[in-house]
């Protein structure tokens, strides 16, 4: 495998796949996650090629944009990679990230992939998710939605299953406490765990901010 050329045309394929996404999920994010998902893998015993491949593909057909279909983004990366002649125990591996890196996942029982790849695509995608890209993914998504931005009466459901998860059309604000601020303390290794602190700090002060400039106090 000529693996350079590998990770160029995956670039290429997610770029012109993700023309058009929702600015959330959109290639910028696949580029976010697949600089920091290097960036903590250097401090980790893992493969750097299957953690490049996962971060690229990881969203390559996220199922909240197809009705839910948790299987479409799993083909279409194994299609791509076949053609472009991968190792199948690397496919494998790759199929197994983007089946197992959400967050929704983590809500429901039964048996789980685990592998040290895994661990670091997926905290390099929860890290895109907090902080103030966070923020802003969270607030783009919730008006792509059409949702309201708060609503007192609409107290935030944090025991949520994984089809109450995946059909919840409550307030953004509530996104907060059914996830965002959850995530730091998912972070399965050391340099997200540390990058995490902060940007939840960060959130934490934005909603004080939120609450008091919404009750008229600032």
């Amino acid at each position: 495998m000529n693996k350079p050329q590998i990770i160029e045309n995956t670039f290429a394929f997610v770029k012109e796949t993700l023309k058009g996404a929702e600015g959330g999920h959109d290639w910028f994010h696949i580029e976010r996650v697949y600089k920091n998902a290097l960036l903590i893998g250097k401090d980790e015993n893992v493969d750097e090629f299957i953690i490049a491949l996962g971060a690229l593909l990881h969203d390559i057909a996220d199922a909240k944009f197809y009705n839910g279909d948790e299987t479409i983004g799993p083909k279409m990366a194994r299609e791509f990679l076949e053609n472009q002649k991968v190792n199948e125990i690397v496919i494998v591996h790759v199929e197994n990230i983007i089946n197992y890196i959400s967050f929704k996942t983590s809500l429901s029982s039964g048996e789980k992939f685990t592998s040290p790849e895994l661990d670091v695509v997926q905290d390099a995608d929860r890290l895109d998710a907090i902080g103030a890209v966070g923020i802003a993914r969270c607030f783009n998504y919730g008006g792509f939605k059409n949702r309201a931005l708060y609503n007192p009466e609409i107290a935030p459901n944090v025991n949520m299953t994984k089809e109450e998860y995946k059909n919840s059309n409550s307030p953004t604000i509530n996104h907060f406490y059914e996830k965002l601020l959850l995530l730091k303390d998912k972070m399965n290794t050391s340099t997200a765990k540390k990058i995490a602190e902060e940007r939840h700090l960060f959130m934490e002060t934005f909603l004080q901010q939120f609450y008091a400039e919404w009750n008229g106090e600032k």
